[in-house]
């Protein structure tokens, strides 16, 4: 019976939690890892100026923007909602005297127009 207490609080013990050592932030990382970290550290840094410099320009052109966006939109909506699957068309053809043309890859079924002869009367232009 002793037996199986002295083992039962030994298994106890060995179970409990025991503390942990603080780990340093470089401890634990591979040299890749450092090496990974210091290498995009050092891209933002020279990045910086440039993403400054891009966010200014961002700012100044966002009234413009906004208002070219509130303007095109529902034009460029109407255009989409005429083209369909731009899939379906080849890239597009600039012709000699300047116009630009989209073709589609698989020609549309002419449509059926009926066209009621003109009654009496009127006259057909």
């Amino acid at each position: 019976m002793t037996r199986i207490a002295l083992t039962s609080a030994l298994a106890l013990c060995l179970a409990l939690p025991t503390s942990a050592q603080e780990a340093t932030e470089d401890e634990g990382q591979s040299l890749m890892e450092r090496g990974a970290r210091l290498f995009m550290e050092g891209i933002m840094r020279e990045m910086e100026p440039a993403m400054d410099d891009l966010r200014g320009l961002a700012e100044e052109m966002g009234p413009d923007l906004k208002r070219f966006v509130e303007e095109m939109g529902p034009a460029f909506g109407d255009l989409m909602g005429r083209i369909g699957d731009i899939n379906a068309y080849h890239p597009p053809e600039m012709l000699p005297n300047g116009d630009i043309i989209l073709r589609r890859k698989t020609p549309l079924e002419p449509e059926d127009e009926t066209v009621d002869p003109p009654g009496e009367g009127e006259i057909d232009i």
